[in-house]
Parts: C-alpha cells; sequence; structure tokens
C-alpha cells in the first residue's frame, strides 16, 4: 500500500533539487519567495493537506 510517506520520500529529494537550481540562479530575495511557494505548494498547507484528504476518503471507502 502507498501512503504519504513514499509519496513524500519520493517527491523531496526532486523538491531539494529544485531548490537548489533555484538558489544558484536567482537573487537572494527572489530566491527565498520561490522557496516560500515550493515549501507551501508542497508542503501540509498544499499537497501534503490533499493527500491527506485523499487517503482519509480510500481509507472511509475500503470500509
Amino acid at each position: 500500500m502507498v501512503t504519504r510517506e513514499h509519496i513524500e520520500q519520493l517527491i523531496n529529494p526532486r523538491i531539494n533539487q529544485l531548490l537548489l537550481v533555484a538558489q544558484s540562479s536567482l537573487p537572494d530575495s527572489q530566491f527565498q519567495a520561490f522557496r516560500k511557494i515550493m515549501l507551501n505548494e508542497f508542503g501540509n498547507s498544499g499537497l501534503g493537506k490533499e493527500l491527506d484528504r485523499l487517503f482519509k476518503e480510500n481509507r472511509y471507502k475500503e470500509r
């Protein structure tokens, strides 16, 4: 069974890679804004919340 943790393990290295590229390419103020957006979108307030909802729905359907 796929879990949220499995998905995060696949996504997090890619996020880190994108942040490294952005850090090397953007001025600091733009990088900080980009970093904040990336972490919000892929963290607990974005994708994480959607994954929680998806897994919660799937658990409900399995009953």
